[in-house]
């Protein structure tokens, strides 16, 4: 670890899920302004790393603090998170503007009595994702695009300095994706909040993420995508032959048990 004092410190961190071991002696600083990727084949628990943050799954040793507090099961509302992308029902009657909302008042007790405040932060919200011409429409009738928009922007209400996203571009076209990662990119430059980004495929934020963390069999590997995303490093973290190829300008990997964490599209075993 470094000597940071950054938004996510995890230190010795091991997590135990029915009986096997999903990893062990993690140690993470993740600094302000700092966009982290995390990669690793289905299971790897990827996803459970973001739930133990949030304070949904609890350790098996080790500590982590989130914004200078202890990770407790009565989670951090200063956290942001963006869930893995699934499809609202079509009969869903709640505008755009209305999940908007729930970011800037849902976690008010009783009814959410209109401010003029809140509006006001709503269509702050509309703008910085580019909602406008649906935010008044039924989400249910929404592109997965557009319902990945306002839950992004549902994760930024209240200005998080620590963002956690579980697969935020999965299922998405390329322009949708590239929209997505703007808008978390923009939100850490210009807050300087810390990213902590699961994904599938590192291509689409290649050139916007600083750091990679691998998590694979048990094991973990840390650096800079050159540092990790190389045949020496993947096959040592796998103990098996691994090939990192580049192909049109995109990273492939081939030979890795459970196929490619680079550009390989899965939901993640148990986790989700």
């Amino acid at each position: 670890m470094t000597d940071g004092q950054g938004p996510l410190r995890i230190s010795s961190a091991a997590l135990r899920r029915g009986g096997r071991e999903l990893w062990s002696g993690l140690d993470l600083v993740l600094e302000a302004g700092e966009l982290v990727a995390v990669l690793g084949p289905s299971g790897a628990g990827k996803t459970t790393l973001l739930r133990a943050i949030l304070g949904l799954e609890k350790l098996s040793s080790g500590r982590m603090e989130a914004l200078g507090e202890p990770v407790t099961r009565s989670g951090n509302r200063r956290i942001g998170y963006i869930p893995q992308q699934r499809p609202l029902p079509r009969d869903t009657a709640m505008r755009g503007r209305d999940v908007l909302g729930l970011g800037v008042n849902g976690h008010r007790f009783g009814l959410p009595l209109p401010r003029r405040r809140d509006r006001d932060r709503v269509d702050a919200l509309v703008a910085a994702v580019g909602a406008e011409e649906f935010a008044s429409r039924p989400v249910g009738l929404l592109s997965g695009g557009e319902q990945q928009r306002l839950r992004v922007g549902q994760a930024l209400a209240d200005d998080p300095k620590l963002l956690l996203c579980d697969e935020p571009l999965t299922s998405l076209d390329l322009a949708n994706q590239q929209a997505v990662i703007r808008l978390i990119d923009r939100h850490r430059r210009e807050s300087g909040a810390a990213v902590l980004l699961v994904t599938h495929d590192i291509n689409p934020i290649l050139d916007t993420v600083d750091r990679i963390l691998y998590l694979a069999g048990g094991r973990f590997m840390l650096g800079r995508p050159d540092e990790v995303l190389n045949s020496e490093t993947l096959s040592a973290l796998y103990g098996a032959p691994v090939y990192v190829l580049r192909a049109g300008g995109r990273l492939v990997v081939v030979g890795a048990p459970d196929a490619d964490a680079a550009h390989h599209h899965h939901d993640e075993e148990g986790d989700a």
